[in-house]
């Protein structure tokens, strides 16, 4: 019994926020990235809400020009081999992304204890498992975190970029890993902490998209597309 409804054979979970705690490091990641930008431009500083509106669940570089683009500010795109300090899409991503590994390498990962449990209850129930993240780092937070037995199929910002998938809110990701899986997209249920990632769900006609509210926006999850919201995945088995 793990609260999805009877047609559901596969399971698709996003993976920082959903299964471990590293969302609040890409946080702390991006406002440190961004505030140092913003100060140079003389602007205020990147706030939770910018977080959740323009980055969380997006690919990296969509991110960058989402955010940006809010500010009136449009730097070049750049080049995969722009250093970290240049002022361009690409090289403020490299500099994120040194930040939250280092981040991740000082703090390890830390996967929420009702996710473990979740998993467990899918793995039992006989579901298939995917995980489909923006991260480009998701082997690595997946092992790190002990997750990593339970995935028979991942897409992650590697897969993305590789296979020109269009990133979250688009529902490319969680439809490429549904096809990985063999589970047509309304047998799959989407797990999802990010604005975006509920509206892929449901853009990809999903059969159950579940929104995970690690921020206090059960609201705003419903409205982009959650069919249930919960605190944390192990209230699936309470309801049970």
């Amino acid at each position: 019994m793990i609260g999805l409804p009877a047609t559901i054979s596969a399971c698709l979970f996003d993976l920082d926020g959903v299964l471990t705690s590293t969302a609040s490091l890409h946080r702390a990641a991006w406002k440190r990235t961004f505030d140092e930008l913003l100060a140079r431009h003389g602007q205020t500083p990147f706030t939770d809400e910018d977080y959740a509106t323009y980055v969380d669940g997006r690919p990296r570089l969509d991110g960058v020009r989402a955010f940006l683009a809010s500010r009136g500010l449009d730097p070049p795109e750049g080049g995969t081999d722009d250093p970290p300090d240049a002022e361009t899409v690409h090289g403020i991503g490299t500099r994120k992304n040194d930040l939250v590994l280092r981040l991740i390498d000082e703090t390890g990962v830390t996967p929420f204890p009702g996710s473990v449990r979740y998993l467990k209850a899918v793995q039992e129930a006989g579901l298939a498992i995917g995980v489909v993240t923006s991260s480009a780092n998701a082997a690595h937070v997946l092992g790190a975190a002990g997750l990593d037995g339970f995935v028979q199929a991942r897409v992650d910002g590697v897969t993305i970029s590789g296979e020109g998938l269009r990133g979250k809110p688009a529902p490319d990701s969680f439809l490429a890993c549904a096809r990985l899986l063999g589970a047509a997209p309304d047998a799959a249920a989407v797990f999802e902490d990010a604005l975006a990632g509920v509206e892929a769900g449901r853009a990809g006609g999903f059969g159950h998209v579940v929104g995970v509210d690690r921020a206090g926006q059960p609201a705003a999850l419903r409205e982009h597309g959650a069919d249930v919201v919960v605190a944390d995945l192990a209230d699936l088995l309470e309801v049970s």
